[in-house]
């Protein structure tokens, strides 16, 4: 499983991947709204919507229905923000306001970077703006490693399904 690094200030959660698939699909299963339904999600706290407008200024959001687990008083969680930077199928930079942060208003950044490699994609996620929220570094710290790991399996199997079917 991917492990997550947390930066020298613990302002950054970093977690990074190998993909066998090309950066193109993987660019796409990480912006397509009904893709992103179908893998960033858990059986533990599963996905009620996820919708994305994948362009440079777009916004997304996407909320959980009841989870087991509580972070910070929340068990319903809920996230939005505005795409600051797209470059595809390199760069995927977007804010990341959640509901669970212990201030919910705050704007984090989550970064994704893809670089072709021989065998398909190096995928690296840095989310930061950190400091000041230990318990969502923690949860991010473990969270962040599923989620890469989901996001190959996903891109390595079911999205060549759905790239060839677009």
């Amino acid at each position: 499983m991917p492990k997550a690094t947390i930066t020298p200030g613990h302002d950054a959660i970093i977690s990074e991947i190998e993909i066998a698939a090309p950066p193109e699909r993987v660019f796409r299963t990480l912006t397509d709204s009904d893709q992103l339904m179908r893998w960033f999600t858990d059986a533990s706290c599963s996905v009620k919507f996820w919708q994305m407008d994948a362009r440079l200024g777009g916004k997304y959001s996407y909320a959980t229905e009841k989870s087991n687990f509580v972070v910070n008083g929340v068990s319903e969680f809920k996230c939005h923000g505005e795409i600051l930077e797209f470059d595809p199928p390199r760069l995927l930079v977007y804010t990341w306001i959640a509901n669970w942060h212990l201030d919910p208003d705050k704007k984090t950044i989550v970064r994704w970077e893809l670089t072709p490699t021989a065998s398909g994609t190096h995928v690296k996620v840095t989310h930061s703006g950190l400091a000041q929220d230990p318990e969502a570094r923690k949860d991010y710290s473990g969270g962040w490693p599923g989620v890469v790991e989901k996001l190959q399996q996903f891109a390595e199997t079911e999205g060549v399904t759905s790239s060839v079917a677009r």
